[in-house]
C-alpha cells in the first residue's frame, strides 16, 4: 500500500493546477445573447478573426500551449478551401485583465469573432467586454459555469462525457449507478453531471459517496463505497477521480475490499489512458471511459508534428476546431454566418478529434468514443459517432 500512497501525494497537487483552468468565473457575467447575436461579415472578403492565447505567460507550459494553439489555428486556416481567414493573434499572458484589453484592441482592429482565451476567468472577462459590442467568443475553457450569452466554450465538459458513458452503460444493462466523487470543485461538478446523466438516460441512482480530497479521505471512503454498493444493489460505480488524483488509490483499495472489476463495472469521468502507466492499475481493467475519436486525433497529431516538428498540446485541437467551424460557416456566403443562430446549428461541425456542435447554453457537444482497458491496452468498444442525429447523437 505504501507505494500507492507515495504516488498519490504529488498527483493531488497536479489536479489543483488543472482546476485553475476550470476555476469558477469572476462575479461579473456576460450579457444574455439574443438569437441573432453576433457580428456580420462581408462574404466576399477575408473573415477577421482574433485569436487570444497566453503568449507572454510566465509559465513555460502555457508558453508552449500558446504556440501550439496558434500553430493549430494557422493549420486550420490553411486547410480551408474557398474561405480566407484574416487571423490576428493577441497575447494575454494568461491574465484576465490583459485578455480583456487584447479583445478590445482586436475589435478596434476589426475582428468579427474572438477565439480564446484559455482560462475561465479570462474568458468571462472577455465575454463581458464583448457583449455590448455584439461579438461572440469561442473560449478554450471546459467550465460550463461561464458559458452562455455570447460566450461559447470549446472544451469537453463533464456533462458531455457523463451523458455518453451513462447512455452506453444503460445499453449494456448497467442501470444502477453509484457515484463516487471528491468533495471539491471538480468532484462536485462531476457529481452533478453524473446525476443529471443518470436521470436523462433512464438509469437508477444507487447512492453517492463523497470523500475528502486527501489520502486519508480516500482511505476512509472505501468502507462507505462498499456498503453503498451492497445496500443499493449497484451494478456500476461512476468515479470522478483521475490518474492525477485519487484513481491510483481507489484502483488498488476497492478490489482489495471485494469490489474488483470482475464483479463491478467501473466507469471513469476522466481519461484513463493518460499517462500510460494508468493502464497498469488493477482497478481500471475492463473499466469504461470516454475519449475523442482516436483515429481523427491520431491524424491531427501526425499532421501537426509534420508541420511543426513536435507533437501538439492536448488542447491544441480546440483551436483548429474553432477556425474550422468559422470557415465552415463563412462558406455559406451569408453575412450572418457568425451569429448565435449560425453557431448553434444542430448539424454541428467536423473537428480534428470528431464531430462537435455548440449548444444554445454555450456548452459544446462532442462525439466521443467509449473505450475499455483490456490486458493493459486501450480498446474502443463503442466508436465515436460520425454525425449528429436531430437533437442527440
Amino acid at each position: 500500500m505504501f507505494a500507492v500512497f507515495a504516488v498519490l501525494r504529488k498527483p493531488l497537487k497536479l489536479l489543483a493546477v488543472f482546476m485553475s483552468f476550470v476555476a469558477l468565473a469572476a462575479c461579473q457575467t456576460a450579457l444574455p445573447g439574443s438569437g441573432t447575436g453576433g457580428q456580420g461579415i462581408n462574404p466576399g472578403a477575408p473573415v477577421p478573426v482574433a485569436l487570444l492565447v497566453p503568449h507572454g505567460s510566465a509559465s513555460p507550459n502555457e508558453q508552449k500551449l500558446a504556440r501550439d494553439l496558434e500553430s493549430a489555428a494557422r493549420l486550420a486556416a490553411a486547410d480551408l478551401g474557398g474561405v480566407r481567414i484574416d487571423l490576428r493573434v493577441y497575447g494575454t499572458a494568461g491574465n484576465a485583465a490583459q485578455a480583456q484589453t487584447a479583445a478590445l484592441n482586436a475589435v478596434a482592429d476589426g475582428a468579427r469573432i474572438i477565439v480564446g482565451p484559455l482560462h475561465a476567468e479570462s474568458a468571462n472577462a472577455v465575454a463581458v467586454a464583448m457583449a455590448p459590442k455584439n461579438v461572440n467568443v469561442l473560449a478554450f475553457s471546459n467550465n460550463p459555469t461561464i458559458a452562455g450569452g455570447n460566450l461559447f466554450i470549446l472544451g469537453q465538459t463533464f456533462q458531455n462525457t457523463a451523458n455518453r458513458l451513462t447512455s452506453f452503460a444503460v445499453s449494456q444493462g448497467k442501470k444502477r449507478i453509484l457515484t463516487v466523487y471528491s468533495d471539491n470543485l471538480a468532484g462536485q461538478l462531476g457529481k452533478q453531471a453524473i446525476e443529471q446523466s443518470i436521470a436523462a438516460n433512464g438509469a437508477m441512482p444507487a447512492g453517492s459517496v463523497g470523500y475528502e480530497f486527501s489520502q486519508q479521505g480516500v482511505v476512509s471512503a472505501i468502507p462507505a463505497i462498499k456498503t453503498a454498493a451492497a445496500t443499493n444493489s449497484a451494478d456500476a460505480v461512476f468515479l470522478t477521480a483521475n490518474a492525477a488524483g485519487a484513481l491510483p488509490l481507489f484502483s488498488q483499495m476497492l478490489p482489495e475490499a471485494g469490489l474488483g472489476p470482475q464483479n463491478m463495472q467501473y466507469i471513469g469521468l476522466a481519461r484513463w489512458d493518460t499517462p500510460p502507466q494508468t493502464l497498469e492499475l488493477p482497478g481500471v481493467q475492463n473499466g469504461w471511459f470516454a475519449l475523442p475519436d482516436p483515429q481523427r486525433a491520431a491524424q491531427f497529431r501526425g499532421r501537426f508534428q509534420a508541420a511543426n516538428g513536435d507533437a501538439p498540446h492536448a488542447l491544441a485541437g480546440l483551436s483548429y476546431d474553432a477556425i474550422a467551424a468559422i470557415g465552415a460557416l463563412a462558406k455559406s456566403g451569408k453575412g450572418d454566418a457568425l451569429t448565435r443562430n449560425a453557431l448553434t446549428q444542430s448539424a454541428g461541425f467536423q473537428g480534428v478529434t470528431g464531430i462537435f456542435r455548440f449548444r444554445p447554453d454555450g456548452t459544446t457537444d462532442r462525439g466521443l468514443a467509449v473505450a475499455s482497458i483490456r490486458d493493459r491496452q486501450v480498446v474502443v468498444i463503442s466508436p465515436a459517432p460520425q454525425a449528429f442525429r436531430g437533437s442527440g447523437f
